[in-house]
C-alpha cells in the first residue's frame, strides 16, 4: 500500500513538472520563432533597424524608431495620469474608507479591468477625442501654447488621446496591486504609529514608505500593460509613423503597427520587419514585467520578515 502511494506521488510530481516546464517551453518557442523569422531584417539592417526613422514598405526601408517613440511616450503619459489616481484610490480603500463604501468602489475598479479593449477604443473615438478637440486642446493651447508639447493642430486623434485611453486601462491594474501591497503592511505598524500620537495622514505616510517597493512594482506592472496594449490605442492614436514633439499630432506604437499592418504584409522583408519589431516589444514587455515581479517579491519578503520579528 505504501509502495502504491509512493508511486502515485512520483507520477503526480512528474505531471506537475511537465505542466510547469510547458510554460518555459512555450516562451522559448515564441522567442525562437520570432528570432528565426526576423533573420532577413536582422542581417540586412542590424542594430540600425532600431534607430531608423523611415518606414516605407514599398522601398523596403524599415526603421523602428517612430514606433518605439510612440510606445514609450504614450506609456509615460498613461503613467503620469494614472499613477496619482491609482495610488489615491488604493490609499482611500485601505486606509480611509469604511467597508460599506470600500467594497462597491473596489468592485467598480475591478469592473473597469474587465471591460474589453475595443469598448475603450469606441469611447475614445466618440467621447474623448471630441472632448480633447473642442475643449481640452484649445484650453491647453491658450495657456500652455508656448510649450512644444501643446502646439500644432488639434484633431482629437493623436498621442494625448492614446495616452489618456491607456491611463484609463492601466488604472485598475495599478490600483489593485497597490491595494494588495498596502494591505500586506502589518497592522501593528499602523497601531504603533497611532499609539505614538501620529495623525492618520502621518500613519499613511509610514505605510507608504514601507510599501514603496511594492508600489514601484505596481507602476512597472502598469507600464508593461500600457506598452503591450493594442486595439484601443490603434483606434485613437492616428497610426502615423512620425516623431513629433506635439502631443496633439498622430503617432503610432509597436502594437498598433502590428495590428494594423500584419495582415497585408506579403513581402518577405516586410513580414520580417514586422516580426522583428514584435520581437522588440516581446523583450521589452518581458523585462518590464520581470522587474515588476521582483519589486513586488521584495516588498512581500520585507513584510514577512517584519511579521516574524
Amino acid at each position: 500500500m505504501a509502495q502504491t502511494g509512493a508511486f502515485g506521488d512520483k507520477i503526480f510530481r512528474i505531471v506537475l513538472l511537465i505542466a510547469a516546464s510547458s510554460i518555459l517551453l512555450i516562451v522559448a518557442a515564441i522567442f525562437f520563432m520570432m528570432v528565426q523569422n526576423s533573420l532577413p531584417t536582422l542581417e540586412r539592417f542590424g542594430i540600425g533597424f532600431l534607430f531608423g526613422g523611415e518606414w516605407k514598405p514599398a522601398q523596403e526601408e524599415f526603421g523602428a524608431l517612430p514606433f518605439i517613440y510612440g510606445t514609450v511616450v504614450s506609456s509615460l503619459i498613461a503613467l503620469a495620469l494614472s499613477v496619482p489616481i491609482s495610488v489615491g484610490i488604493a490609499i482611500f480603500l485601505v486606509e480611509q474608507a469604511p467597508r460599506y463604501i470600500a467594497r462597491p468602489i473596489a468592485f467598480m475598479v475591478e469592473l473597469l479591468a474587465a471591460i474589453p479593449s475595443v469598448v475603450y477604443g469606441l469611447w475614445g473615438i466618440f467621447v474623448l477625442a471630441p472632448f480633447i478637440r473642442e475643449y481640452l486642446g484649445p484650453f491647453l493651447q491658450n495657456y500652455l501654447g508656448f510649450v512644444p508639447l501643446f502646439q500644432g493642430r488639434v484633431t482629437g486623434i493623436g498621442m494625448l488621446t492614446g495616452g489618456t485611453i491607456l491611463a484609463l486601462m492601466v488604472t485598475p491594474i495599478i490600483t489593485a496591486v497597490v491595494r494588495d501591497v498596502l494591505e500586506a503592511v502589518p497592522t501593528t505598524q499602523r497601531e504603533a504609529a497611532l499609539a505614538l500620537g501620529a495623525t492618520r495622514w502621518e500613519t499613511t505616510q509610514i505605510v507608504l514608505g514601507n510599501a514603496a517597493s511594492g508600489i514601484a512594482g505596481a507602476v512597472v506592472l502598469g507600464l508593461g500593460r500600457a506598452i503591450g496594449e493594442t486595439m484601443a490605442v490603434t483606434m485613437v492614436i492616428g497610426n502615423s509613423p512620425q516623431i513629433s514633439a506635439s502631443l496633439f499630432e498622430p503617432a503610432n506604437t509597436i502594437a498598433s503597427l502590428l495590428a494594423a499592418n500584419f495582415a497585408e504584409a506579403t513581402d518577405k522583408v516586410y513580414l520580417s520587419a514586422l516580426i522583428e519589431i514584435g520581437l522588440v516589444l516581446f523583450l521589452v514587455t518581458f523585462v518590464v514585467n520581470a522587474f515588476a515581479k521582483l519589486l513586488i517579491m521584495k516588498v512581500a519578503g520585507g513584510t514577512n520578515s517584519a511579521k516574524h520579528v
